[in-house]
């Protein structure tokens, strides 16, 4: 071991014990402290030079690698390490699908404190690439560069024969995805291996071509330029959508890209654009402009069709989000008698895949605009049973309103990563149905909640779910019955 004048510390022959949270593997320090190091995978053995030092753990990255783990694999992306999209690209997936029941378990063990069944096997998702439904990308007029090209660079500038071609200028435009905890610097991204072409061609097309008619890239720091975000979406049914979010109103050049986009890809089904001047670029707060074709897509599941506008929330991992929805069906084991409440509804995917076996089906979502969607699917679904009502849950979801709509045999809850309210937790032990099953995204928060349930309900199944594969995130499914 050896210190450095910075105050940075090396420690050597370190061996990678286990994953961690946010994509980090776990390794231990020679001073019995918790080193976090990015890009390497347990069973490693590496030196690690420290970057953070707080009271009870280090913060490193590896620097030489003495041997490699059996479970690590290369590679396919020529964007990892720097992207932080993909964490765990590096591990076999078979590792992964283990460290993410790990995390399940341990987390409803640790802060739930409560009695557990066997864990059902996790499910894997058939697609380990190219799986996802929705991607956003942004724009920046000064790309982040790689360790490699930042060589290359200062190599260059000790040539004056090669100073012209390290010139800032347009090839510092770059479309991709933001530096992990650097909202500022975007990384240019060639090849994303997440969302099926023509993604890739839609993105790289967009950024050549708006490069060569010289439109400005956004500045985050300045805050100046034409060109904001692109968020691209796809459905199983072959349907795309492409928005662009332009951070200045500039008609003439908005139509010159917006035509050239729909010319280039005329399998595009809706074409919409923003203008968005405001601090941050999120989009749920702004007027969208439909420019061509309609503004949505439409997503397909048993024969059931549902619309995604730009705001709509929809599980973005299309394929596996009808396992998913398969096994929060089979949880609940409905026979058609019983009145099934869906809190945080959002569109109503849940409670329309559930109605044809239920009596019927209330949702309850916060966002008037998720609502209008569920309800509009209804019915094209032609979906008689479902009725969906907007409200914040914690203040909609109590006596009256169960007063009025029935008491419910079943509750399912997909609520945010934060989890539910405490009073809608209350509010379920008061209306104590038959089960409750909870499909959560955060298996951290859904512990609390069972905790908080566990006086009056028992976990007689538990089924985690892989939706994001080369991630260290999971979605679990919970089975509650009265005790």
């Amino acid at each position: 071991m050896s210190r450095k004048k910075t105050d940075r510390i090396i420690f050597e022959h370190v061996a990678v014990l286990d994953a961690g949270a946010k994509g980090v593997s776990v390794a231990k320090a020679p001073d019995g402290k918790v080193i976090f190091i990015p890009n390497v995978v347990p069973g490693d053995v590496v030196d690690v030079q420290t970057f953070k030092k707080r009271k009870a753990y280090y913060e490193g990255k590896a620097i030489n690698f003495h041997s490699f783990s059996e479970n690590r694999i290369e590679p396919v992306c020529q964007h990892f390490g720097a992207c932080g999209g993909c964490k765990w690209q590096n591990m076999k997936y078979e590792q992964q699908l283990t460290y993410k029941n790990n995390e399940v378990f341990n987390n409803l063990k640790r802060i739930g404190k409560i009695e557990l069944p066997d864990f059902e096997p996790i499910l894997g998702s058939e697609k380990q690439f190219f799986y996802r439904n929705k991607m956003e990308f942004g724009f920046s007029d000064t790309r982040w560069m790689t360790n490699e090209e930042m060589d290359k660079r200062r190599a260059a500038e000790l040539d004056s024969v090669n100073n012209a071609d390290i010139h800032v200028g347009a090839t510092q435009n770059a479309l991709g995805f933001h530096i992990p905890k650097m909202w500022d610097k975007i990384l240019d991204i060639e090849k994303c291996h997440l969302q099926e072409d023509p993604s890739n061609a839609i993105r790289n097309s967009i950024k050549e071509f708006a490069t060569e008619k010289g439109m400005t890239f956004f500045n985050a720091r300045n805050h100046g330029g034409l060109l904001r975000t692109l968020m691209i979406r796809t459905a199983s049914t072959g349907e795309i959508m492409v928005l662009i979010q332009f951070f200045e109103d500039d008609k003439a050049q908005r139509e010159v890209l917006l035509d050239f986009v729909f010319e280039r890809f005329p399998q595009i089904t809706s074409l919409q654009y923003v203008i968005n001047s405001k601090a941050n670029d999120t989009l749920y707060d702004q007027d969208i402009k439909l420019y061509k074709g309609r503004d949505y897509i439409l997503e397909e599941m048993e024969g059931l069709k549902f619309s995604i506008n730009a705001k709509s929330f929809y599980q973005t991992n299309s394929d596996q989000a009808y396992e998913l929805y398969k096994i929060t069906r089979e949880f609940a084991g409905l026979t058609g008698n019983e009145v099934v409440y869906d809190l945080y509804t959002g569109t109503g995917t849940i409670a329309q895949f559930v109605s044809k076996e239920a009596k019927k089906v209330i949702g309850v979502e916060a966002v008037p605009e998720a609502i209008a969607d569920a309800k509009e699917n209804a019915k094209r679904n032609e979906i008689t049973n479902c009725e969906f009502f907007v409200g914040d849950m914690k203040n909609v979801f109590n006596e009256a309103f169960i007063a009025q709509h029935g008491q419910p045999d079943v509750i399912i809850t997909d609520p945010p990563r934060d989890g539910m309210h405490k009073d809608v937790v209350e509010q379920i032990l008061k209306i104590a149905p038959k089960k409750v099953v909870y499909v959560s995204c955060n298996s951290a928060t859904q512990a609390r909640d069972l905790a908080l349930m566990d006086e009056k309900y028992k976990v007689t199944r538990v089924r985690p779910v892989d939706m994001f594969p080369q991630t260290h995130h999971v979605e679990n499914v919970v089975l509650l019955e009265l005790r």
